[in-house]
This record gives structure tokens, C-alpha cells and sequence, in this order.
């Protein structure tokens, strides 16, 4: 059902307006004065790198470097990564409320694997954003790696700095972008014509959702791997769950795939306004 997948791809665009968003009230807590707009065409930019790029995290590489730009380079990468971990904080929640209400033809072990995997996900999470211990652990980095802690201390003091109230503000943020994108995904089962159970997808959605940040392409291949096992529980054939994750990878490039010519614009339109900025300055000048 056609009008099924636009409704996945609406959602999947929401999604990356509300991530935006969320990314601007930690930089706003960072006393950075970055404009929604600007924010908005560096979240499609990430987009369409996560789609080219053989790399879950080459989207926030490109976010930091560009916002880099526009503010110091500790405040744009400490903002990414809050950003980053408010948004895994929520999935592994999601996946830990959503195991006891899990049919019991799930595999049990599997259970218990996410489980684990979101409890120990969370704890990584608070130990960088609280960064005491990582600060502690820098204090021990060896005399040669010393200049290089120094920058990434600068990080972690700009981790810190967001404040904990402007953290939870992200994290609220971050459960309603994961549960429209979570929505998308049912959206697309839906289209196929499965009668998945919402459950199975907020179980299931926050790993598939993880793995693409290993080495690959939006996930490609490492979500077909899984996809049977997760999904095997609530009815589907392997290549049932296997065509449910190749369908979401097909809405999630068109949507990333939207980044380039915004990427390109705010490119053209930033060396515009510099071009203009100097020229009224040598104006001024005589």
C-alpha cells in the first residue's frame, strides 16, 4: 500500500524536524545563538551521509564539523554527542519497558540479551554525560597523549555544560522522535499488509535501530541479519522480516537522500552571506 510507505516517509521527516529541535535547546543551554533553520539543514545533511557513507555515525561527524563553522568546535561536537546519547538513552528505555509485555513466543534468551544490552547501554550513557569519570580517567592518559586529551577535556566540559535540566528537556525530546520513528516503521509493516503487534515493533525497532551504528550503510545488512530472529515471534517468514527492513532502508535513503540539495544550498547560501558580510565590510572600510 503505497500511501502507507508516504506516511512512513512523512513520519521519518518529522522525526528529523523534532531532532533538530531537540539539538537546538542543548545548544541553546550552551549559551549558542545557532538558528533552528541552520540546525534543520545540518540534520538532512547527517541524513544523507549516514546514506552514502559506510558508517552509523558519519551523519554526526558531518553535524559537528558544519556546525563547527558556526560555533567552537567543543561546543558543536559536545552538543552532538548529548544529542546522540539522549536519543540512545531513549531506545534502551523503550526496549526495557516493552520486554514484559513480550508474547511468550519470543525467544527468552533473546529477552534477556536486550535487556542486558539496555541496561549496560544506559550506564555508558550517564558516565558520559555526567563526565566526572572520564575527566578522572584523562588525569591517567600517558605524557604523549596529553595534547590530545586536552581537546577532548574541552568536550567533556562541554558535555557537562549542558545542564542537566536542558538533558532532560533532550531526553523528552528524544521519546517523542523515537516514537515517531518507531511509528514509521509500523506505517511500513502496515503497507506490507502484517499484523505485527505495536509491542513486537518497540521492542524490536530500539536494536535494529542500534545496529546501524555499526559499520555499514544505513544498516543495510545488519538489520537483515536480525530481522528474522526479532520478528520471527510475531508470525513473519524470514523473508517477511527480511523485505519489512529492506523497505524501511528504501524510505529511510529517499528521505536521507533529501539532504544533498539541502546540504548544497546551505553551502551556497552561507558562502553567500559571508561574500556579502565582507563585501559591506570593505564598504565600510573606505
Amino acid at each position: 500500500d503505497v500511501w502507507w510507505l508516504l506516511v512512513a516517509f512523512v513520519l521519518l521527516n518529522a522525526s528529523t524536524l523534532g531532532r533538530s529541535y531537540r539539538w537546538l535547546t542543548l545548544l541553546h543551554s550552551l549559551g549558542s545563538p545557532i538558528r533552528f533553520g541552520r540546525l534543520v539543514g545540518l540534520s538532512y545533511a547527517a541524513g544523507f551521509f549516514n546514506s552514502v557513507v559506510p558508517s552509523g555515525l558519519a551523519g554526526d561527524v558531518a553535524r559537528t564539523v558544519e556546525a563547527a563553522q558556526d560555533i567552537p568546535h567543543d561546543v558543536a561536537a559536545g552538543s552532538v554527542i548529548v544529542d546522540r546519547v539522549t536519543g540512545l538513552i531513549i531506545l534502551f528505555v523503550l526496549a526495557i519497558l516493552a520486554s514484559p509485555f513480550v508474547p511468550e513466543a519470543f525467544p527468552q534468551l533473546v529477552l534477556l540479551q536486550i535487556v542486558l544490552i539496555s541496561v549496560a547501554g544506559l550506564a555508558v550513557c550517564a558516565v558520559v554525560l555526567d563526565g566526572r569519570c572520564l575527566r578522572i580517567l584523562g588525569k591517567w592518559a600517558p605524557a604523549r597523549l596529553r595534547s590530545w586529551w586536552v581537546k577532548c577535556d574541552q568536550v567533556v566540559v562541554a558535555v557537562a555544560g549542558c545542564g542537566w535540566r536542558a538533558i532532560m528537556v533532550a531526553v523528552w525530546h528524544s521519546l517523542l522522535c523515537s516514537v515517531v520513528q518507531i511509528s514509521s516503521w509500523i506505517a511500513v509493516g502496515i503497507s506490507l499488509g502484517y499484523e505485527i503487534p505495536v509491542i513486537y515493533y518497540f521492542l524490536t525497532v530500539p536494536i535494529m535501530v542500534l545496529v546501524t551504528l555499526m559499520p555499514s550503510i544505513g544498516g543495510l545488512g545488519v538489520r537483515e541479519s536480525l530481522a528474522p530472529l526479532l520478528l520471527g515471534a510475531a508470525g513473519l517468514a524470514g523473508g517477511e522480516a527480511i523485505a519489512l527492513t529492506l523497505l524501511v532502508f528504501v524510505v529511510e535513503r529517499i528521505a536521507g537522500l533529501l539532504g544533498a540539495p539541502i546540504y548544497l544550498f546551505s553551502i551556497f547560501s552561507g558562502n553567500r552571506n559571508k561574500s556579502e558580510r565582507e563585501s559591506a565590510g570593505l564598504e565600510s572600510i573606505e
